[in-house]
């Protein structure tokens, strides 16, 4: 057996991490169609019947009269409609709508200690459903790593500032975060991006819990999102995979929480271990203060099911065991289909029936449709609640 010497030095490193910077950077720019060359998709009769609810004849009947976007497109032999015009008839035939005189927007945050579980994928699907559902969805990037940034088109590395981050308010440079708001490709949401940079906050959330009196670190992202509640029916957060400064903002911030776990043992393990530190910091954080923080909804959502794999069989019934009925009765597939979407810097959502396996597709869109519709209902009791609060201040005089 021949010596093995230290011989790997942090130069060396730095050479690994350039070159696999840059060919990450050569992927992304083949693969990745940047804001202004990536394409929403475009819904044809059947698709807008089932989305809305309704048979493809009431459809075609609506379409008619004209009190709704037409699809009629110019040379082509069937309707088709854009998805701005879709979100027009989601508006107008959904009985789901927000009531801004009585409420503010619902903040959900994606969360979990690991990575690979779905969760970057989960918070950008979630927010192009309910964008379908007529919805005005903001999503806020807080991972440096920017994976949500760039499924939404935008390049971490070379398309964001620090102005279009939460940077500057963690800085204490704002106190909204409004600024850092920049369209999407996407009709229906905008994004706070996120980037490398980003890892700066976990240096100057502390180091301005230390030096400014009254300041509460925790509390910097919710204070915030206060302007942006008054915009959007739904702000998504995704986070970082740890309990960091800005993962603890994030859910502070939030008035639901969505936690995708795929039934697996490590990541059961991991899954125990963030609440468990959660909540202690909570503690710590409120203890002595006589505060708390409540939730309306913390969904535990299984991802990555693969239905053939005993093991997560009895993996899925320890969840079940822990978390009870937190655990919500959707199911996310492991499928080749998210694959591919990952692959092409995009969910389920992106994709068009005749670029794949439609049976396949239909399948994976099926349970992330049905993660929407679930969600929007808990998002809609929120609505209520504050609408009953509102009602409850009017009858007081206050």
């Amino acid at each position: 057996m021949n010596p093995l010497f230290p011989s790997i030095d942090l130069a060396s490193l730095t050479e690994v991490a350039s070159r696999s910077a840059s060919v990450v950077q050569q992927v992304r720019t083949s693969m990745l169609a940047p804001q202004a060359r990536k394409i929403p998709p475009t819904f044809n009769s059947a698709q807008l019947a089932e989305l809305i609810g309704v048979d493809v004849q009431k459809v075609n009947y609506l379409a008619k009269r004209g009190d709704l976007p037409s699809g009629d497109r110019e040379g082509a032999s069937r309707r088709e409609w854009s998805l701005a015009e879709t979100r027009v008839w989601s508006r107008q035939l959904l009985n789901n709508r927000r009531d801004a005189s009585t409420g503010a927007g619902v903040t959900i945050t994606v969360a979990n200690f690991k990575g690979g579980v779905s969760k970057t994928t989960s918070a950008a699907a979630l927010a192009q459903g309910l964008s379908l559902r007529g919805h005005k969805v903001l999503v806020v990037d807080c991972d440096p790593q920017g994976s949500l940034t760039t499924l939404f088109g935008v390049l971490p590395d070379t398309e964001v500032e620090e102005e279009n981050t939460i940077l500057p308010l963690c800085a204490g440079d704002t106190d909204s975060i409004m600024s850092a708001v920049t369209p999407t490709y996407w009709d229906g949401i905008d994004l706070v991006a996120a980037a490398p940079l980003l890892f700066n906050a976990e240096f100057l959330l502390p180091s301005r819990q230390k030096s400014e009196n009254g300041f509460q670190f925790w509390r910097v992202l919710d204070s915030g999102l206060d302007e942006a509640r008054d915009v959007y029916d739904v702000i998504i957060i995704d986070t970082p995979p740890s309990l960091s400064y800005i993962t603890i903002n994030a859910l502070i911030a939030a008035d639901g929480v969505l936690m995708p776990l795929p039934p697996n043992a490590l990541d059961f393990a991991s899954s125990a271990q963030f609440w468990s530190l959660f909540t202690d910091v909570c503690g710590n954080l409120f203890g002595d203060k006589g505060e708390t923080k409540k939730y309306h909804f913390v969904d535990v959502v299984l991802s990555r099911v693969d239905r053939q794999d005993v093991v997560s069989t009895a993996v899925r019934e320890w969840i079940v065991s822990a978390y009870g009925p937190k655990v919500i009765p959707v199911e996310i597939p492991k499928t080749s289909i998210a694959a591919t979407a990952s692959a092409e810097f995009g969910t389920v959502y992106d994709l068009s029936p005749g670029s794949t396996q439609a049976k396949t597709l239909k399948r994976a869109r099926d349970a992330y449709d049905q993660l929407v519709q679930y969600v929007e209902a808990q998002i809609m009791g929120v609505w209520e609640y504050n609408a009953q609060k509102h009602r409850e201040m009017l009858g007081k005089g206050e």
